[in-house]
């Protein structure tokens, strides 16, 4: 799975030629985790029509059902992967699914825990061209009945990687292996106006060679005021606390 990773900064984004109309006027945290905002790729219009357009949306897809706020972040905390081989059935996920609501989020790397020393070491993995990702999501709008407010969010898309040369490196010695999908340059406007069988069919492993990866350091810690969340959320934990308490655990 992933929790972490590091958003396309906004000059990145422009060389990327995604072909967007504009760049949103938000700022977006330079590492991103569940419950922060990062921009995210979507289709214009309806799906198979229009210009891409990029918008900052929460990381952890908030179903299209929950009753209320609380009920929306509690769920959000537990959306931020989607498995490929149950997207199309699970509750949270299959309302976006059906309506062919898919998205690429770009970064240049994200982070996995490596547990070949005996204990999960924190690692960077990119891609070997040092080229920006551009992987596979879902995303959602969620209305507050409440105020009408429309909060974006998003799931990244997972498939097994058992076997792979270095996602299967990855977490602790039995889990089951996974990984994101990693949209070629070519496929991203066929990603976002795919049909269902069409995606069903980009939702593939990243080839042999595709990715390389190293040891990374710990998080930077963050000011509550740079993690930018896209939903009023309950209190944030103050400053002086890293960004992801669970992630930061993980690796000491």
């Amino acid at each position: 799975m992933c929790t972490n990773y590091t958003p396309t900064s906004r000059d990145r984004l422009k060389a990327m030629r995604l072909g967007l109309g504009h760049l949103p006027e938000g700022e977006w945290p330079p590492e991103t985790f569940p419950g922060y905002q990062a921009p995210i790729v979507m289709a214009g219009g309806t799906p198979g029509d229009g210009v891409p357009v990029l918008q900052l949306a929460r990381f952890g897809l908030i179903p299209r059902w929950s009753k209320n706020l609380k009920a929306g972040a509690d769920m959000a905390r537990k959306t931020y992967n989607a498995r490929s081989e149950s997207v199309a059935d699970k509750p949270s996920y299959r309302g976006p699914w059906r309506a062919r609501q898919f998205a690429l989020v770009p970064m240049e790397n994200f982070y996995e825990p490596c547990w070949e020393t005996g204990k999960a070491v924190r690692w960077c993995i990119r891609q070997a061209s040092r080229d920006p990702i551009a992987a596979a999501a879902l995303w959602e709008r969620w209305i507050d009945q409440a105020s009408g407010q429309a909060i974006s969010s998003f799931s990244l898309l997972t498939v097994n990687a058992d076997g792979h040369a270095l996602m299967g490196r990855m977490h602790r010695p039995g889990d089951e292996k996974r990984s994101l999908v990693i949209v070629p340059r070519e496929l991203w406007q066929t990603w976002l106006n795919a049909t269902e069988s069409q995606a069903i069919a980009l939702l593939q492993a990243p080839a042999a060679g595709q990715l390389a990866g190293e040891p990374a350091a710990l998080p930077a810690r963050q000011p509550v005021r740079q993690r930018g969340p896209a939903m009023p959320m309950p209190p944030a934990a103050p400053a002086s606390v890293p960004p992801s308490p669970q992630q930061a655990a993980l690796f000491e």
